[in-house]
């Protein structure tokens, strides 16, 4: 699937289309990983985080994709989506390697929807519990490390990071099922 395709599914999605919206989200895991790949080199990384970032990624480009703007092409916003988050978890860890920021030209400056996406992020949200709910806000939404909120709610960086997945996980399939019964 070639990325003029995917703007044409992000814009059926905008409208509503979940199985539009649902190929968009398959066609892009692949084209994530690489460039969180070559991020993550040029910032002398390994791959561990590669996983979390995309899943990072996914979120956010749920969350903001009302400020993707419809007569450009997706994929300049979405490489910039994925270079912030990256970035993110970079700072957070402590990298000090340098990132070539000239091609993140797109911001994530969320326009005032009238708190619908904050409405659809807490629906988002409802459907954990209270652990996980706390583990995403606090990883994903607020940005603090593993470790951070590992010290917090006494566990691991490493329990943190699996709860972390398996709340992801469980968002997608239940964003999957709402998604197949409408």
């Amino acid at each position: 699937m070639g990325h003029d395709q995917w703007s044409r599914l992000m814009r059926l999605a905008l409208d509503g289309d979940q199985v539009a919206y649902r190929m968009l989200l398959r066609a892009l895991v692949p084209h994530l990983r690489g460039r969180v790949r070559q991020v993550l080199m040029r910032a002398g990384r390994g791959q561990a985080d590669v996983e979390d970032i995309v899943q990072e990624t996914l979120l956010a480009v749920h969350l903001k994709r009302a400020t993707w703007d419809r007569s450009m092409p997706l994929t300049p916003w979405l490489n910039a989506v994925t270079r912030h988050k990256t970035i993110d978890l970079l700072r957070r860890v402590g990298a000090r390697g340098e990132v070539d920021l000239d091609d993140a030209v797109e911001t994530l400056a969320a326009p005032d929807d009238g708190g619908e996406s904050q409405l659809d992020v807490q629906r988002m949200l409802s459907a954990l519990d209270g652990r996980q709910r706390q583990i995403v806000e606090q990883v994903s939404l607020a940005g603090r490390s593993a470790a951070e909120v590992g010290g917090q709610l006494g566990m691991s960086e490493g329990a943190v990071r699996v709860a972390l997945h398996r709340a992801l996980r469980q968002l997608a399939r239940t964003f999957k099922g709402r998604a197949d019964a409408d």
